[in-house]
């Protein structure tokens, strides 16, 4: 069972086991790792939508609220927010789950990226309406 802090109303598009391998100096998972991880839960969704290749234009916004420690299952939410003509905005939330005794659950980080359709050369392409 999915602890409740988790978006009940959505499945999450990736779900990624935070590895020693993946920490910084400090011990903590290394926020470039997360930003990865946030990229690929975001093209997976804007791929679909775009119903073929797309590249990363932009990362809007991005926000750290909470760490991600070594044994954390981490999940990440992605969801088409806006679609423009070559474009497509997704949002991406990211929960960890804390396994240290306790069913602790925690929104971690979340971010806006921009896709672009691209078409076999590499060049902006409309989005299927």
């Amino acid at each position: 069972m999915e602890p409740t802090c988790l978006p009940q109303d959505r499945q999450a598009t990736t779900r990624v086991l935070a590895m020693p391998t993946d920490t910084n100096v400090a011990g903590d998972i290394f926020g470039g790792w997360i930003m990865s991880q946030i990229d690929i839960a975001g093209a997976v969704v804007a791929h679909k939508r775009a119903t073929g290749r797309v590249v990363t234009v932009a990362v809007n916004s991005i926000q750290f609220h909470q760490p991600v420690f070594v044994g954390d299952m981490v999940s990440y939410y992605a969801c088409v927010e806006r679609v423009g003509n070559t474009s497509i905005t997704v949002k991406v939330e990211v929960y960890a789950e804390r396994d240290r005794g306790i069913a602790e659950c925690v929104k971690v980080t979340e971010a806006t990226l921009t896709y672009v359709a691209v078409d076999e050369q590499r060049r902006p392409r409309p989005v299927d309406s």
